[in-house]
């Protein structure tokens, strides 16, 4: 992790997971249409294939020296999923934000509030998503390094 000098904030990459790092085609089949069965949808999480484009883009980014933060939609209630996910698939330690559990605000909403909460302390660097709301809500927000990384899968 990069050291904090004097008057300069240590660098972080900031990343989402589904979609980036994370790719949940094999469970949208639960969240398309009309009827959208949130709980299957996220009964399938633990199961989903890396994103192998993702995860090197974040382990690069671990081993120049930036803090790693994953943030993410999923509801707090999946902590345990989520980090056991990101363990098995040998993805570098770092911070875990999550949705809170009755939090039902869009994602560009609760993430940019995220983003800023992230600023206070720390530089970001990077801030991949996969939804192109989000990502244009966070350049809205000041955050000109948010982006669709050119791998990620359609966002949620």
């Amino acid at each position: 992790m990069s050291g904090h000098v004097s008057g300069v904030l240590p660098l972080v990459t900031v990343c989402d997971i589904d979609g980036v790092l994370a790719d949940p085609g094999h469970r949208l089949h639960h969240v398309d249409g009309t009827s959208r069965d949130w709980e299957a949808f996220f009964a399938e999480a633990g199961q989903d294939p890396v994103i192998d484009e993702g995860r090197e883009f974040v382990i690069q980014a671990s081993s120049a020296g930036d803090a790693i933060v994953y943030l993410t939609g999923r509801p707090e209630r999946l902590r345990a999923v989520t980090q056991a996910w990101l363990d098995h698939h040998r993805l570098p330690p770092g911070d875990l934000i999550m949705r809170g559990d009755d939090d039902r605000r869009p994602a560009r909403v609760m993430k940019v509030q995220a983003l800023r909460s992230i600023r206070r302390s720390r530089a970001i660097r990077d801030f991949l998503d996969d939804d192109s709301q989000v990502v244009s809500a966070a350049k809205a927000a000041g955050f000109a390094q948010a982006l669709v990384p050119a791998w990620a899968t359609r966002g949620l």
